[in-house]
């Protein structure tokens, strides 16, 4: 059974965060976590605490199974556009630059894995293997 997490209103711009995400999207949820706790990236500490958020809604959702015997994996992340909010900068000759500070809304889905799916994490393990 999944369980989803939403983090709205990140004032990081929808590309960035996007390239934090490709990185852990289809992972098992130990590696994701490994991963986003080493990436220098801005954007890695809010997906990693969002994780552990999801993390947490999958366990109140199955009180009764355990988390190691589990083997969560990250099913689907989303990240899109959220508001932006505009400014303007003075520039030479009486004009004005405008700016955008863009924000985003992420969403993670989380999934206990069953063998009849196949994610990212086996399709990289397979070419490892060959």
């Amino acid at each position: 059974m999944e369980a989803i997490a939403r983090l709205r209103n990140v004032p990081t711009s929808p590309r960035k965060m996007r390239l934090v995400a490709d990185l852990v999207r289809g992972k098992r949820v130990g590696m994701a976590l490994s991963l986003l706790k080493y990436t220098p990236n801005h954007g890695a500490l809010r997906l990693e605490k969002l994780l552990l958020s999801a993390i947490a809604n999958w366990q109140a959702k199955n009180p009764d199974a355990k988390l190691e015997e589990a083997d969560l994996y990250i099913k689907t992340i989303m990240v899109d556009e959220g508001r932006s909010l505009k400014r303007l900068r003075p520039a030479p000759q009486g004009r004005g630059h405008r700016i955008r500070k863009r924000s985003n809304h992420v969403t993670l889905v989380v999934d206990a894995f069953n063998s009849g799916e196949v994610t990212a994490d086996f399709e990289e393990l397979n070419e490892k293997a060959n």
